[in-house]
């Protein structure tokens, strides 16, 4: 009973993320919420193209980088995650975020390692 309340949930927040996106296409944090909620579904596919909205409209948004790399190795594209965590690095020292720095570096390493 509560597995389904959490797939209604979420299915709430995508679908409210979804709405907010369609009255403001160019609110970066919008598509951010929404490539979240994808995520968190396991959408990862669509989470993918929520981020990259999301780095279209605000490129310096080093936690999406974060999170496209995450949802890319999900889905078994390992190079593109790697690209996209290394430019994450990149902005993310940039920016002074040396929190999301170091998250996305440890799951740059992560992704180096063997599964298993």
């Amino acid at each position: 009973m509560a597995e389904l309340r959490d797939d209604e949930e979420e299915g709430s927040r995508i679908e409210q993320f979804r709405a907010l996106v369609e009255l403001e296409p160019e609110d970066y944090l919008g598509h951010f919420g929404l490539a979240t909620a994808y995520f968190e579904a396991g959408r990862f596919r669509e989470a993918a193209e929520e981020f990259r909205a999301t780095l279209s409209l605000k490129p310096d948004y080093s936690a999406a980088y974060r999170y496209l790399g995450q949802s890319l190795e999900k889905l078994g594209e390992a190079e593109e995650a790697r690209e996209v965590f290394l430019k994450g690095i990149e902005v993310a020292q940039r920016n002074g975020d040396l929190q999301t720095k170091k998250e996305i570096e440890v799951f740059l390493r992560r992704l180096g390692k063997p599964a298993g």
